[in-house]
């Protein structure tokens, strides 16, 4: 789940009353700013999309901009495309960004067949069928390589016939498959904030026609989950950031180094695959290595993301009482 359960939900209450709430702060809600749903109707002057709170109209004008696997006109779009809208910061009707059919493909290549692969997440996740199509397959070779399995692999595109169409690499592909990977010793010692990356990753899985709650949940997945407590064991790495061991259901508070945004998110996931990453984000020219967090799509457009780029350099700090 990427939602906060009843018992996370639970956790976090009872740590404010034992510890204060400067030890458990209350999750901040999503920015007004952000939207998601299912196109029903585009036009060159008005988008509609069907979301959770119903049918919501935005207006299109010379501000607008649209990125469907690339920069594209907004006649591009759809009905039934699944379109994220970020409005101005002065709110108001207007779509200021529209992304249509985001995907991202996070983890290790298991199988190749053409210009087809199988990447496996991690933690138990569902393996993502991925194409590179001959028109991207130049830009993605540049930063990976080898897609032979065994490999990493990181990008973002579109859905496309119930597979992710890639057309950007997110990262830059280690130069070993996975299992030849240098060993990284356990940090023993740990600082209640840490800079690297925030990423993000689609809980919903492009779901957003079937208006799936998690497709707009404003959470994080996180590489270094305290194996107590948890049925499940975060199959992870030790990350290349000094990550302290936490429990899903954990706030922290975290800052867009770019934009100098600011928010308070729960941990609701694992995001093993973070942990077998360390690379840099060029965003805004951070120099951190490693992945602190997976933002949800939705979370991560919030504090100022964009998703073609994949990542921001981000500070987070884990209130006292908690690790």
């Amino acid at each position: 789940m990427s939602v906060m359960t009843g018992q996370e939900s639970a956790r976090r209450r009872f740590t404010a009353e034992i510890l204060g709430t400067d030890a458990a702060p209350e999750p901040l809600p999503l920015s007004g700013r952000v939207a998601r749903g299912v196109v029903v109707d585009a036009t060159p002057s008005l988008l509609c999309l069907v979301t959770l709170r119903g049918e919501e109209r935005f207006l299109i004008d010379e501000r607008t901009t649209l990125w469907k696997g690339d920069e594209a006109a907004v006649s591009s779009l759809v009905c039934g495309d699944d379109a994220v809208v970020l409005r101005p910061p002065a709110g108001g009707p207007v779509a200021e960004r529209v992304w249509a059919q985001p995907a991202r493909a996070t983890g290790v290549i298991t199988e190749v067949d053409g210009h087809t692969l199988e990447i496996d997440p991690g933690h138990g996740r569902p393996r993502v069928p991925v194409v590179v199509p001959y028109r991207s397959s130049g830009r993605i070779s540049v930063r990976h390589p080898r897609l032979e399995p065994g490999y990493v692999f990181d990008a973002v595109g579109v859905w496309r016939e119930g597979a992710v169409w890639v057309t950007r690499p997110a990262t830059t592909q280690p130069p070993y498959p996975l299992h030849a990977a240098p060993y990284r010793p356990p940090t023993s010692r740990y600082s209640g904030t840490v800079t690297g990356i925030a990423t993000w990753y689609d809980p919903a899985f492009g779901r957003s026609p079937h208006l799936d709650e998690r497709a707009v949940a404003n959470g994080a997945a996180y590489p270094a989950l305290d194996p107590v407590g948890h049925a499940d064991t975060c199959d992870r790495r030790t990350s290349c950031v000094p990550l302290p061991l936490l429990s899903t259901g954990t706030t922290v508070r975290l800052r867009n180094d770019c934009t100098s945004e600011t928010t308070v998110v729960p941990l609701v996931d694992c995001a093993a695959a973070d942990s077998w990453i360390c690379d840099l984000c060029p965003t805004c020219g951070g120099q951190a290595a490693g992945r602190v967090v997976s933002l949800t799509v939705a979370g991560f457009v919030a504090l100022g993301g964009r998703l073609e780029e994949g990542c921001f350099n981000a500070t987070m700090t884990v209130p006292n009482g908690e690790g």
